[in-house]
């Protein structure tokens, strides 16, 4: 287990690396944002446990960034604990956010869990990603159900792909908004009250393509990848 500990304070981040070390794990720490951005861009890690603030660059921003290039887990440490900062640092594609001061074992717990948690995504080399029926080549942008192309607009590819690069994760409208536009490098946006019916109509053209593409011999199966969850968003999950 190859971790990168993105952390100013030292003392905090040498107990937790020592703590982590005697279970199996090898642990780099990184003490600001700049060098952590690219450490974290780096492909040598299984996870990225990332504090809020930083010099440098600060965690909302890094993990913004870091979006945009790789997938690879994000736990976000903070001492600032209020709902506003979890839902921000969720919605700017943390896996997971854990307030300070925090039990080792707790992170422990929480680091196995959200590596579990991607190794169910069946995600396979770079930008290819496969659920089911469904494959997603982001560098070629392609998207292929039941072995036939199928054809989406710019804003529904990305779409598609924040959701089933978090595949079995039910993210919210607004979580999906957001993550879309850090992947295409836009700015963060103020509340917008049309997000919801804006996701929810390009949701509805995806599972329409899906459902276009797929063969005579497996009806349905890519549509019904999606699912909605009443009152909370959207999931990609290949199960029934």
């Amino acid at each position: 287990m190859r971790i990168l500990l993105i952390e100013d304070d030292e003392r905090l981040a040498e107990r937790t690396a020592e703590y982590l070390r005697t279970h199996e794990a090898v642990v780099e720490i990184v003490g600001e944002g700049v060098l952590g951005l690219e450490r974290a861009g780096s492909g040598e890690h299984d996870i990225v446990l990332l504090d809020l603030m930083l010099p440098g660059i600060e965690g909302l921003d890094l993990c913004r960034k870091l979006r945009q290039r790789s997938k690879v887990p994000v736990i976000m440490l903070s001492a600032r604990g209020d709902e506003v900062d979890r839902i921000v640092g969720l919605e700017v594609g943390a896996d997971d956010y854990l307030p300070k001061p925090f039990s080792p074992r707790e992170l422990l717990a929480r680091i196995r869990a959200v590596l579990r948690r991607h190794e169910s995504t069946g995600a396979v080399d770079g930008d290819i990603l496969e659920v089911g029926p469904l494959t997603i080549d982001r560098a070629r942008r392609t998207v292929v159900v039941s072995g036939n192309a199928c054809e989406l607009t710019a804003y529904q590819f990305d779409l598609l792909w924040v959701l089933t690069s978090q595949a079995e994760r039910v993210l919210s409208r607004n979580q999906l908004h957001a993550q879309v536009r850090a992947l295409r490098g836009e700015p963060p946006q103020e509340f917008d009250p049309t997000v919801d019916r804006s996701i929810d109509v390009h949701m509805s053209k995806v599972r329409q393509a899906m459902a276009a593409a797929d063969t005579e011999s497996s009806p349905g199966l890519g549509a019904n990848l999606i699912k909605t969850v009443r009152g909370v968003g959207y999931v990609l999950s290949a199960d029934a």
